[in-house]
């Protein structure tokens, strides 16, 4: 898959994990969106993603802004990202 990245990510107020593929194309803003709707839907509703929800690299402790592209950051196969 040339036009997706595979990620763990970490969502710290549920103590959970997920691997989970983001499109390159997408800007962070519209990534985070969709993670919080995801991340919801995997825990049940024990997550809710509000508007101040940001994403952090967890080596670089980089938060990434919401108007990049996925694509011209340093997230590649295998980085690790935290949802707070």
């Amino acid at each position: 898959m040339k036009n997706k990245v595979l990620v763990e990510l970490v969502v710290p107020t549920i103590e959970s994990s997920f691997d989970i593929y983001l499109p390159i194309n997408k800007r962070i803003g519209n990534i985070i969106t969709l993670l919080n709707k995801t991340v919801s839907e995997l825990s049940e509703g024990c997550y809710e993603g509000t508007a101040s929800t940001a994403l952090y690299n967890r080596e670089t402790s980089q938060k990434y802004e919401i108007n990049t592209l996925l694509y011209n950051t340093d997230i590649r196969n295998g980085t690790t990202l935290i949802l707070l």
